[in-house]
């Protein structure tokens, strides 16, 4: 089996995936730096649950340092001098994630999500690792597109930093790509939610506040509609990506949008509680809908979602309620 190295592995969606590769009998190399863009308990809880596992090793890195994560690739290439090509591929899930605070701190976003990517891209190509994947999003596609959203939509029309410095990733991989030959997939993923989700996206927040009796804030009107993709389909997916495909973006979604009261309703009846609402003018970095056109991740991929919106904030809803005694502090402002 595979060594692979996976950066934000104590990510909502790295922390899966790195549970994926381990069940499939891969070596992980976790990379993470455990940075408080949210409640840093959370990514703690992650990664406990991997923490131990046969084939997981951690590392504390930001792959925002150059000169550390090439001391660290340097010494892991040294200490495995029979496999001369040292790690069979990258995934890069380190990232600043979320459309609003962008707006706030653009220059933080910018240093994660294209410098680092940039580090690695040149350290694999340093290094002789011939796959990378890196993960994408929606936001890229903006208002402009066309629905549902095809790969080859334009997306040069951004409305948050958070979706322009994820473009720019995606740009300088295909830079690699042409210019060194490196096997790149890049993965637009839509609106994963799940167990352990982020606190700050709207599904975490949903559910905490109506259990604890709390306003829900809904910016907008509420009837802005996401293409809602739970993250055990999203880590399959992901994995899916280490095959050879030389450059390819694909779409990672349910391609099924849902409503965003209609969500409030079904953690509502999952619950038992009503939520109290409370509108707020929504933001303009926000768009109104996403909606992914499936068909390349099927195509390419042999890829489906299998988890339907019901099923997923059924777990969800379980997942919190049986760590509510601390997963009620998180902060999700």
């Amino acid at each position: 089996m595979a060594s692979i190295l996976l950066t934000g592995c104590a990510g909502f969606i790295g922390a899966k995936v790195c549970e994926t590769l381990l069940e499939m009998g891969h070596a992980v190399v976790g990379v993470d730096n455990l940075n408080q863009a949210y409640d840093v308990r959370l990514k703690q809880w992650r990664l406990s649950q991997l923490t131990g596992r046969a084939g997981f090793t951690f590392h504390p890195l930001d792959i925002v340092d150059r000169h550390a994560m090439r001391r660290f690739w340097t010494e892991s290439f040294s200490a495995n001098r029979s496999n001369t090509s040292g790690w069979s591929a990258v995934i890069n899930l380190a990232a600043r994630a979320g459309v609003r605070p962008s707006v706030e701190d653009p220059w933080l976003y910018y240093d994660t999500n294209v410098t680092g990517t940039l580090n690695l891209l040149e350290l694999c190509h340093e290094f002789g690792v011939r796959k990378f994947v890196q993960a994408s999003t929606s936001s890229v596609y903006g208002d402009s597109a066309v629905q549902p959203f095809t790969e080859d939509a334009v997306t040069d029309r951004p409305l948050s930093p958070y979706a322009a410095s994820k473009k720019a990733a995606e740009v300088l991989c295909h830079t690699y790509h042409h210019l060194y030959g490196l096997d790149v997939t890049v993965l637009r993923y839509f609106t994963v939610y799940g167990p352990a989700g982020r606190p700050d996206m709207s599904m975490f927040r949903f559910v905490q506040w109506i259990s604890r009796g709390r306003p829900v804030t809904i910016y907008g009107d509420g009837q802005q509609s996401r293409d809602f993709t739970y993250v055990d389909d999203v880590a399959h997916g992901t994995v899916a990506g280490l095959k050879p495909l030389g450059y390819e973006v694909i779409n990672l979604g349910s391609d099924r949008p849902v409503v965003l009261i209609e969500i409030i309703r079904l953690i509502e009846d999952r619950l038992g509680r009503r939520a109290r609402l409370e509108f707020e003018p929504r933001h303009p970095a926000d768009v109104l809908a996403t909606w992914a056109n499936i068909e390349k991740a099927g195509r390419l991929l042999e890829w489906r979602p299998h988890t339907a919106i019901e099923t997923g904030v059924e777990r969800l809803v379980s997942w919190y309620q049986e760590n509510e005694s601390w997963a009620q502090h998180l902060a999700t402002e």
